[in-house]
């Protein structure tokens, strides 16, 4: 294994466990950019998508903890575990630092006769309407499900491999609606092609101002999605020591935060021991929130 004196010696891995094209993407690729100001060697960005974020989480759990691959942790990750679909958890993983948070939206295209959720709601009580998701069992298949459950109606759910696969299939009228982030679809709100009928935060949020929440239209619904570095969790300390002091420079550089605002996406840094302690706590609400909805292990 590298010393911490040495590292790195090579180019290192970002494995991003989404598509390419998407908000995770998105932060992924500005990240690694802004890190050639801090690190001697290129972080390169690697699309691993699958599984909610499983497949590409799996792909750095299995390689060795060397420092040379390290990835994108997101809400999917505390949200699949409880719902009993993938054995990885965060504990599988040492947090190097959050970055991002955003609160889901319920969006769906600028054309659609629909200008509340209470409108899109009436029109689920008929049955067959499509709701898309950025992979069964992550975090916005479970916003979906929550809403289903306190409106009480059925959605027909279509999950996606990510969140911006299934922005597209709203684009393209394969769904009629999709819960994933805001910031997901916001290029799309910006171009005229998709509105955001609600926002699924406590209160209004910044940049999202205009959009009433869920919670004033009468669904208690604050769940979202955040995004963070983490490596193996057998990472030197030394190692791990490097990467969080580069994290820290990256998170604080102006060209890193202009480059989230452009997408809408919420600036939202953590260091290590505080994004850990966040995992811990957000992975004990799903646990919860699954519980109680009756969801665990439900397609």
């Amino acid at each position: 294994m590298a010393q911490g004196s040495e590292y790195p010696a090579r180019p290192i891995e970002l494995v991003v466990p989404y598509p390419a094209g998407g908000g995770t993407d998105v932060l992924a690729r500005a990240f690694a950019q802004v890190a050639t100001k801090y690190l001697s060697q290129p972080l390169i960005v690697i699309n691993k998508s699958g599984a909610a974020g499983a497949i590409g989480w799996s792909y750095v759990t299995n390689s060795p903890p060397d420092g040379y691959r390290i990835v994108i942790l997101a809400t999917d990750l505390v949200v699949q575990a409880n719902m009993g679909y993938t054995k990885i958890t965060y504990r599988d993983f040492a947090p190097i630092a959050r970055l991002n948070f955003d609160p889901a939206g319920f969006s769906v295209k600028a054309d659609s006769p629909w200008n509340s959720v209470a409108e899109v709601l009436a029109a689920a009580k008929k049955g067959g309407l499509s709701v898309g998701n950025g992979g069964t069992g992550g975090a916005y298949h479970l916003a979906a499900a929550a809403l289903e459950k306190q409106a009480g109606v059925e959605f027909t759910h279509i999950p996606y491999q990510g969140a911006g696969p299934s922005a597209l299939a709203l684009l393209g009228g394969h769904i009629q609606a999709t819960t994933i982030a805001g910031a997901e679809v916001w290029p799309y709100v910006t171009g005229g092609k998709v509105k955001i009928l609600g926002m699924m935060s406590a209160t209004r949020t910044e940049g999202y101002e205009n959009i009433p929440t869920l919670k004033e239209q009468g669904y208690d619904i604050q769940l979202g999605a955040f995004r963070g570095l983490a490596a193996h969790k057998d990472t030197s300390p030394a190692i791990m020591a490097t990467l969080r002091q580069v994290a820290a420079k990256v998170a604080a550089d102006p060209q890193f935060k202009d480059a989230l605002k452009k997408q809408n996406m919420g600036y939202a840094y953590a260091d290590g021991p505080a994004f850990q302690e966040a995992l811990a706590k957000d992975h004990a609400f799903y646990a919860e929130l699954i519980d109680k909805a009756g969801l665990k292990g439900k397609p």
